[in-house]
């Protein structure tokens, strides 16, 4: 039987180091509200004689930490010394029964929400039974203190009742493991981490090795953390975010969903560039992105990675009407894919084609495998990498027509009918165009004192082939509805029924709206039609 460590085991030399530090904190007059009716629940529990030692109620983690950075945040842990969150949270539903109680604290029965009981979930980081509720417009989880224990080959300790020390040694940073006392109306620091937010610094409360084998998802929460807030993490912690064993356990121990949400966090914080920036010089890249289904799969080469992220971070800084970035990232939704595409452009060098299934249906490019199994990205997500992948060599084949002026970029029909299909193949085409860039950058292998102006260059290339596209009136060809439906279609050619030459005859009718903007008469689509019936093995309906 494989022996299990407590947390609380290693740092006893830490313990007797370092005393607790402690610091006063100006509350809003919101939060004093929650605080003076957490205090007279904790009161109301005690005076019931129901446990029987004194109960003490902490504001823990993120809250704290964002506190004294002076970021807002509505959403507050609540850690309680001697009984459950859900048992503390009743107990406060009980209280607050009570109509004095209620006016005494300016609340409503309507003010707290209905309170919701979480069940432990170690697939989602939830290793014990908490409970949430909304009041004074926060929301707030009510967990008891614990301390961890781990086994060696899982990430989901043994929970246990710990104290307010313990329970701070097994974060994963040291910024993490403040807690606001509401009796004593002061920060506590068991683990130096006062020190470490105003040296803006990212440091594990244990040994850097035993937090993150313990739990390697904490190397990608550091990441997220150090790139949200602009920290430095500390050298030792980078260097052990980087030993083989602990990669060998993010890769095992840990599920993909979980990798997939941290690293939506990152890609969706303030500061994405700087995550990947991270992954890449810890030489994560292959830890994160592979596809687990392959027993080898692939690992890409990231040497000029940086040269992609690079070029995404240049590109979102121009915010002038009609450039690249406005005029192919034109929501939040898209601003996050921009970010996992610009994440997955070092698979573009590897050859992305897969044997065909049992079934007979292809596989997904590599790319979009990495997407689905590695990430567990959602269909969305997926069917935009794989389209992106599938499409990007045609255009980046137009774009270098258009910059060599070649006949054929003028036919409306032609180019209309290109972008449609890429569309229908992944959606958001304009995404799959920036997928495109993005592979050029990093495929130029530019030296990086030259980049800037590589980046020019690159920039005014693509920004011919955007303005092409406009002066054309093609850039939302997709959204362009058809002429007629099917139905009246197949009425026009005397009611001949639908069939597979259907879909190929709309086809023709749109490549005669797109030669004819403007024109609302379908006449001219049903003729070219007609005309081309023997080609479209439409049957003779006489």
């Amino acid at each position: 039987m494989k022996r299990r460590r407590s947390v609380s085991e290693e740092p006893v030399q830490l313990k007797r180091s370092r005393e607790m530090a402690t610091m006063p904190i100006q509350l809003t007059p919101r939060e004093s509200q929650l605080r003076r009716l957490l205090l007279d629940v904790a009161c109301y529990i005690d005076e019931s004689k129901e446990i029987k030692e004194k109960l003490e109620v902490r504001f823990a983690g993120g809250w704290v930490r964002d506190k004294l950075l002076n970021i807002e945040s509505h959403d507050i842990d609540t850690a309680i010394n001697a009984m459950t969150g859900y048992a503390f949270s009743t107990k406060m539903q009980e209280y607050l029964k009570d109509e004095d109680n209620l006016k005494k604290h300016s609340l409503q029965a309507t003010d707290i929400r209905n309170l919701h009981k979480i069940l432990a979930n170690p697939e989602k980081s939830k290793h014990l039974e908490t409970a949430t509720t909304r009041i004074f417009g926060f929301d707030v989880d009510f967990v008891n203190l614990r301390k961890e224990t781990y086994s060696e080959d899982s990430r989901n300790p043994q929970m246990e009742f710990g104290t307010a020390e313990e329970d701070a040694l097994r974060r994963d940073a040291t910024i993490n493991a403040l807690f606001y006392n509401l009796h004593r109306d002061q920060v506590e620091d068991f683990t130096g981490g006062l020190e470490d937010l105003k040296a803006k610094l990212i440091k594990t409360p244990l040994d850097p090795k035993t937090t993150f084998m313990d739990d390697p998802l904490r190397v990608l929460r550091l990441i997220r953390f150090a790139s949200r807030l602009n920290f430095t993490i500390d050298t030792k912690s980078e260097a052990y975010m980087s030993d083989p064993a602990v990669m060998k356990a993010l890769k095992l121990k840990i599920s993909r969903e979980r990798v997939g949400v941290e690293l939506e966090k990152m890609l969706k914080g303030k500061n994405p560039r700087r995550s990947l920036q991270f992954i890449d010089s810890l030489g994560l890249y292959s830890t994160i992105f592979t596809d687990p289904t392959i027993q080898e799969c692939p690992s890409p080469e990231t040497a000029d990675w940086n040269l992609a992220y690079d070029c995404l971070e240049n590109l979102t800084s121009n915010s002038t009407p009609g450039c690249i970035y406005q005029s192919l990232v034109r929501s939040e939704d898209a601003k996050y894919l921009a970010w996992i595409l610009v994440a997955l452009v070092p698979f573009s060098s590897v050859p992305q084609t897969l044997p065909v299934t049992q079934k007979g249906k292809p596989h997904l490019p590599l790319g979009g495998m990495v997407a689905r199994e590695g990430i567990k990205a959602d269909n969305k997500i997926c069917n935009v990498v794989s389209g992106a992948f599938k499409h990007v060599q045609e255009i980046t084949d137009l774009k270098y027509a258009i910059k060599a002026n070649k006949p054929y970029i003028s036919e409306r029909d032609t180019v209309g009918m290109t972008i449609r299909r890429w569309n229908s193949q992944g959606g958001h085409w304009r995404l799959q165009v920036l997928f495109a860039l993005l592979v050029e950058a990093m495929n130029s292998k530019c030296p990086s004192k030259f980049v800037r102006g590589y980046y020019k260059e690159l920039f005014g290339e693509w920004q011919c082939f955007i303005d092409h596209l406009e002066a054309m009136d093609l850039m939302d060809a997709p959204a362009l509805k058809l002429i007629l439906s099917g139905t009246e279609l197949s009425q026009a050619l005397g009611g001949v029924k639908p069939g597979p030459w259907m879909k190929p005859a709309l086809d023709v009718c749109m490549e005669w709206q797109l030669r004819n903007p403007g024109v609302e008469d379908a006449a001219g689509a049903i003729e070219q039609v007609k005309k081309r019936s023997e080609e479209l093995k439409i049957p003779n309906n006489n």
